[in-house]
């Protein structure tokens, strides 16, 4: 019946507002510090489509809420009021801001919106601002036909999803706030793939960094120096191999179709600079643990400490390279060092 009252979703409403959407792409790449996104830059054009049909604005039904905690990143909650009170179905997770892509890479323009037959080509089609106006395109089709619904429906479109070094920006503000405690009480759907089908497992992300101190020296005199960019490929080399034997592939991934198991990797490496004849005194690597659900997020957060700890207090111990490579200084009582944050 619902369906019957909504009709079928307009595709070229839908398509026009995706257009939007990927032309401000480029603005809202989000890899600080260099790029911070802007995405109020989306919500302008989410509540230009929704508005109109808005209690404030439109006389309309939907409970439109514009949600900022930093300048010119906002979060955007829309409601449809539904007829039995509590009872509440949401959509959540509709992010809008992109990974970063390199026009040089790309065979067309990731920055505007482009077919290739029935496929439509640019950065955030499926991650996440197809996403974004899918949703924006549903939320706007109740507005307009208002049928009558027993549960009430909640978007919840959020700043931030692609980037975990700042928080206090998206949706972790607003659970923080208490804005999505109703949300409890029904069935929520995560809406956010780079893929274009529904995703039925997916893992959750634990960010972290590993900073590596050494010896500065000379490279030509490598056997005075510890180099923190060997005892850091090293050391995490060893935390892998210990976290793979701890945390190994679940047998439930399989019926629940998850495409990987539990992952901990590097993806950034970061050191000060200098000469390419000087090894430099530390350096840090950053990356994820992609964690499926059939493992405990503190059990692994505690494993990953305790891993970093008993390398360092047997750092001697690390394989390394080489017949000058070395962590350990004894005549300068000089160790290398990691520290995990």
């Amino acid at each position: 019946m619902v369906k019957d009252t909504l009709g079928d979703l307009n595709t070229d409403s839908f398509v026009k507002l995706l257009s939007k959407l990927i032309g401000e792409s480029e603005y809202v790449q989000n890899n600080p510090p260099d790029l911070i996104p802007e995405e109020d830059r989306i919500v302008r054009h989410v509540l230009d489509a929704l508005l109109p049909y808005s209690t404030q604005t439109g006389g309309g039904p939907l409970i439109v809420n514009h949600v900022t905690y930093f300048p010119g990143r906002g979060n955007v909650i829309v409601e449809y009021p539904g007829t039995v009170p509590g009872k509440i179905l949401s959509f959540v997770g509709m992010h809008m801001d992109v990974v970063t892509a390199n026009p040089n890479d790309w065979d067309f323009d990731p920055f505007t919106l482009s077919t290739d037959g029935d496929k439509l080509r640019g950065r955030g089609t499926t991650d996440c601002l197809g996403h974004v106006a899918l949703i924006t395109e549903l939320m706007r089709r109740l507005g307009e036909t208002k049928p009558k619904l027993k549960s009430t429906v909640v978007a919840v479109f959020i700043a931030n999803e692609e980037n975990s070094a700042i928080s206090g920006v998206g949706v972790d503000a607003l659970v923080k706030d208490g804005l999505l405690n109703k949300l409890k009480e029904g069935p929520l759907y995560w809406i956010d793939t780079a893929d274009k089908q529904p995703c039925i497992g997916t893992g959750g992300m634990i960010p972290w960094k590993l900073r590596v101190t050494g010896k500065l020296f000379h490279s030509g005199l490598a056997h005075k120096a510890i180099n923190p960019l060997e005892l850091a490929m090293d050391a995490v080399k060893e935390i892998q191999l210990r976290f793979y034997r701890d945390f190994p592939p679940h047998p439930k991934e399989q019926i629940y179709g998850f495409a990987t198991p539990s992952t901990m990797k590097p993806t950034q490496w970061h050191y000060p600079g200098g000469g390419i004849n000087q090894i430099p005194a530390e350096c840090t690597i950053s990356g994820d643990v992609r964690l499926t659900p059939f493992y405990n997020v503190i059990d692994v957060m505690k494993k990953l400490q305790e891993y970093v700890d008993d390398i360092n207090n047997h750092i001697e111990r690390l394989e390394s390279r080489g017949p000058v490579s070395k962590y350990v200084l004894p005549d300068e009582d000089i160790r290398g060092r990691q520290l995990r944050r």
